[in-house]
C-alpha cells in the first residue's frame, strides 16, 4: 500500500469488488481498530477476540460481493458482520451469558444505527457533517458523545493509546467546526 494513500468509500468499494489487495490493506489499517473494539466489548478473551477479528476480515474479503451499498455504509456492514461473528462464536463455545450478550448486542446494534437516539442531533443538521469525518474520528465522536464513553474508556475499548484518542478527538472537533462554517 502506498503510504498516505486515501480512498473515498466509493473507490474503496469498487476496488474491493475487484479484490484489490492494496485496498484491502487500507481497509484493514483503517477499520481493524474499530472492529476490534466492538469485538472486545462482546468477547473479553483477548485471544478469542483477535481470532474473531481475523475471521471477520477473511469473511469480508471472501464475501465482499454480498455487500449492498443501498442497505447501508461499508463500516456498518463490517460492524454487523463482526458483531454477528462474535455472537455466533460465543454461542458455539457454549457461553451461557445471554443477559450480557443481549445487552452488548443491543449497544453494538444501535452503535451503527444512524437513527437511534439522535433525533435532536439530526434536527441540528449535523448528521451529514459527522459522516464526512474519517472512520477513526467518527467512531471516537460516536463513542464519546452518543454512547457516553470517556476518553480513557475509548482508549481501552479500541486498544488505542489515550494520547492518540485525544489527538483524534481534537482533530475531529476541528474538522466538524470547519464543516459547520462552510454550511
Amino acid at each position: 500500500m502506498a503510504i498516505g494513500r486515501k480512498y473515498t468509500e466509493e473507490d474503496l468499494i469498487l476496488l474491493l469488488r475487484q479484490q484489490d489487495k492494496a485496498a484491502f490493506d487500507y481497509l484493514y489499517d483503517n477499520y481493524a481498530g474499530a472492529l476490534n473494539g466492538v469485538i472486545s466489548k462482546l468477547v473479553p478473551d483477548q485471544g478469542l477476540s483477535e481470532d474473531i477479528l481475523q475471521e471477520a476480515f477473511v469473511k469480508i474479503w471472501n464475501n465482499f460481493g454480498q455487500y449492498d451499498a443501498s442497505k447501508g455504509r461499508l463500516f456498518t456492514w463490517m460492524l454487523n458482520l463482526a458483531r454477528n461473528l462474535s455472537i455466533d462464536t460465543l454461542r458455539s463455545k457454549g457461553y451461557k451469558k445471554q443477559a450480557q450478550i443481549s445487552a452488548d448486542e443491543n449497544a453494538v446494534y444501535h452503535y451503527g444505527d444512524t437513527s437511534y437516539g439522535t433525533a435532536s442531533f439530526d434536527a441540528m443538521g449535523l448528521r451529514k457533517q459527522l459522516q464526512q469525518l474519517k472512520p477513526e474520528q467518527k467512531i471516537i465522536i460516536d463513542m464519546a458523545y452518543f454512547s457516553g464513553y470517556t476518553q480513557d474508556e475509548i482508549s481501552k475499548e479500541l486498544g488505542i493509546p489515550l494520547g492518540t484518542i485525544k489527538t483524534r478527538m481534537r482533530a475531529a472537533m476541528l474538522e466538524l467546526r470547519k464543516l459547520l462554517k462552510n454550511e
